[in-house]
């Protein structure tokens, strides 16, 4: 704040400083409001999800849709469908950035030759990349490189 013109007395000056102070106060504590009003908490998508995952017929695999737990803790999602190390096992992660886009990573292992593009026989490893995009109760998204498969996203109560 300037001052174009010092006041005459004491109590004057003091009183133009305090009312100055105040409204710079007032000021900071409207700008620290906002910025904290704008600040995404990174835990809002913390909670149990359930995703189904479908890809149609393509490249002369058949197609297929499932649905699986998921859970998202500190923004980061985890979530596995079938046991570990068998056929038909996938696990998909990643984090849930503040604007809610996500980039997942897919990996798992061939459940029957049938649904696999080239036909890949049962246990033969995979992997791809998921983009979604969250919002505090439900995500979309899409496989981004092989075959067309979409995810969505719902969230538990």
């Amino acid at each position: 704040m300037h001052l174009s013109q010092q006041p005459r007395s004491g109590a004057g000056r003091a009183l133009v400083w305090t009312v100055g102070a105040a409204v710079a106060m007032s000021s900071v504590a409207i700008l620290f409001g906002a910025i904290a009003r704008a600040a995404p908490d990174p835990s809002r998508f913390d909670g149990t999800w359930t995703i189904t995952l479908s890809c149609p017929n393509s490249n002369g695999a058949l197609g297929y849709s499932f649905e699986f737990p998921a859970a998202v803790k500190d923004g980061v999602l985890h979530a596995e469908k079938g046991s570990r190390g068998q056929p038909g096992w996938l696990q998909l992660d990643g984090k849930i950035l503040d604007d809610g886009s996500a980039d997942l990573y897919a990996t798992g292992l061939v459940g029957a030759a049938p649904f696999a593009v080239g036909q890949r026989p049962a246990g033969t490893p995979y992997g791809y990349h998921l983009a979604a995009q969250f919002s505090v109760s439900s995500a979309t998204g899409h496989r981004v490189e092989g075959r067309p498969c979409t995810v969505v996203f719902s969230r538990s109560p």
